[in-house]
């Protein structure tokens, strides 16, 4: 298992801008590890027993297997993310994302790969900028209970015959509001800009969950 980075565009023009989130990252995710082995908790007859499955457009709407999870915190106090075994957080006082210069989507790196579906539901507990404390669960098997990759490509621009690795799920504490984003390198038929040959895919960062406390 490696850590794969699909997101040519972005890294190509960035690599220093990319080593000093990784270093903030490390600061304020330090219970982190930076890749585990992959934990099976997928159900009996669930979609890993079909046969048919190709990993590629063959498969619409597309569906997955697995997942990829990270958890940031931002205007937190201390924060703590428990999810399929692994801890994310920080127990120092954390800043907003847009105090850092970086792009909200940069700070969604996988850290936690090839997690079958489904763990039990996320477990977190902390504290937002006023000094209140805060517990709650993320189902995150019942936001995706249907299996299928959120993304913005229609079926037509999708390449043929191209896997679709699976897709980043992120849990986001940001004060009192909890929020899960999904991302997912979705493979086209045309450069997303023109001329630029590494940018024949869609990442798009969506948002799938959101609650305030």
């Amino acid at each position: 298992m490696e850590i794969r980075d699909r997101r040519h565009i972005s890294f190509l023009g960035r690599r220093g801008s990319l080593s000093a989130i990784a270093a903030f990252l490390l600061a304020t995710q330090g219970c982190s590890s930076a890749m585990t082995a992959p934990t099976d908790h997928m159900s009996p007859g669930s979609a890993s027993s079909t046969d048919d499955f190709t990993n590629t457009v063959k498969d619409w709407p597309l569906r997955f297997l697995r997942h990829n999870f990270t958890a940031r915190c931002f205007n937190t106090q201390r924060c703590s993310v428990l999810y399929a075994g692994m801890p994310h957080g920080s127990d120092e006082a954390t800043p907003s994302w847009q105090s850092t210069g970086f792009k909200h989507d940069e700070f969604f790196q996988t850290l936690h790969l090839s997690i079958a579906n489904f763990p039990p539901p996320a477990v977190l507990d902390w504290v937002s900028k006023d000094g209140t404390s805060h517990h709650a669960t993320v189902d995150i098997g019942n936001i995706f209970k249907d299996r299928l990759i959120r993304h913005n490509v229609p079926r037509e621009e999708v390449k043929e015959g191209v896997s679709i690795g699976d897709p980043n799920i992120a849990i986001e504490v940001d004060d009192r509001t909890v929020n899960v984003y999904t991302q997912a390198h979705i493979p086209t038929k045309h450069l997303q800009i023109p001329g630029n040959k590494y940018s024949d895919f869609r990442d798009d960062l969506i948002k799938v969950y959101s609650k305030t406390y």
